[in-house]
């Protein structure tokens, strides 16, 4: 019992963010394995508080994590507040810290000065590079979805969180939206997008790696919407520049990136220098007679947060018992933050050396 890890489930700064990392259900299957988890209480997660005090969870007020004690493990999903600066805790979030992004360098200061450590669940793979807990069915979904409501002029703003039914009666009831492709389509979260155009009646084009080792640029402008779902962890040739952008007799007028890598060397789409968000989900690129429009929201799962944070927790909790398991997937998460701290102390630009699929 000494070695299980003791949980203390934070509350989301983020106000759009309502999905959890671990559901009441699997937070009672922890318990009584014995690990003890505190839940903080959050006005907008769309769990009550009581059904985690049912499961057998301590409660503990918004924000108080900074006040945990040392030896838990703080379990989040999106970004931490600025304050405090020094971390002192393990954080098991999605850190967007290892690639470059806007940011990153803070972050990894905060844990370095704090003596914490970051255990990104971007990275939580098993020994052959694939993810052991993810939202990407999700985010692939709800992108090709607003792309489909935009396109139809039906998309309402500010968004709000909905239930599936609700959504996917929107996107039968309308008509049309044109073209679509899906760049990653084998993935979770290019199966996700072509399970909602294909809900919207729309049958999307398909490409995978085949199809982006030789990209068709022509074929690619020659669509409606564009869905990107490709995560890359190396630098690669653009899927688009802003120059295609422009090009004479192009047809594409809605891009959704569902990576949203903005700031990244390994982003595909470096046509925005920033993400989108509920009360603007939707950017206009170009003008004219023939605009263009970015969707690029970064918590897309988050607009279906019951079945997002159901799917997830019930890959990532058989996981959370061996926090502190020294041959664990953990523990590899533990040494990609250790590299990620050492490039930044050492100035390094080289090239990203790890690998998620």
């Amino acid at each position: 019992m000494s070695d299980l890890p003791r949980l203390w489930l934070r509350h989301e700064s983020r106000l759009t963010e309502r999905r959890a990392p671990l559901v009441p259900s699997d937070a009672a299957r922890l318990v009584s394995q014995g690990v003890p988890i505190t839940v903080e209480e959050s006005p907008q997660r769309v769990f009550p508080l009581a059904e985690y005090v049912r499961a057998g969870c301590a409660t503990a007020p918004a924000g108080s994590w900074t006040r945990a004690p040392e030896d838990h493990h703080v379990l989040g999903l999106k970004e931490l507040p600025p304050q405090p600066d020094p971390l002192h805790h393990r954080h098991v979030y999605f850190g967007h810290a290892y690639k470059g992004q806007q940011g990153a360098r803070e972050l990894l200061g905060r844990f370095t000065s704090g003596g914490g450590a970051l255990l990104d669940l971007e990275y939580l793979t098993d020994d052959d590079g694939r993810r052991l807990a993810a939202f990407g069915y999700w985010a692939g979904y709800l992108g090709a979805a607003l792309a489909v409501l935009h396109r139809r002029g039906t998309l309402r703003t500010p968004l709000r969180s909905l239930e599936r039914t609700e959504l996917d009666t929107l996107l039968r009831e309308g008509r049309g939206g044109g073209t679509a492709l899906v760049i990653g389509a084998l993935g979770r979260s290019g199966r996700g997008a072509c399970d909602a155009l294909e809900t919207a009646g729309i049958e999307p084009v398909r490409w995978d790696l085949a199809e982006t080792r030789a990209l068709d640029r022509d074929a690619l402008l020659d669509h409606d919407i564009l869905v990107n779902t490709v995560l890359v962890t190396r630098p690669v040739r653009p899927f688009l520049t802003p120059e295609d952008l422009d090009a004479p007799g192009r047809r594409l007028s809605v891009v959704v990136d569902v990576t949203c890598d903005v700031g990244s060397d390994c982003n595909v789409l470096p046509i925005y220098d920033a993400v989108t968000d509920w009360t603007h989900p939707v950017r206009r690129l170009r003008e004219g007679d023939r605009p263009l429009d970015l969707i690029a929201l970064d918590n897309l799962p988050s607009l279906l947060p019951t079945e997002a944070s159901r799917s997830f927790s019930a890959e990532l909790w058989p996981h959370l018992p061996n926090l502190g398991a020294d041959s664990s997937p953990w523990s590899r998460c533990l040494r990609l933050f250790g590299e990620a701290v050492a490039r930044e102390a050492a100035g390094a630009d080289g090239e990203e050396n790890v690998r998620v699929r």
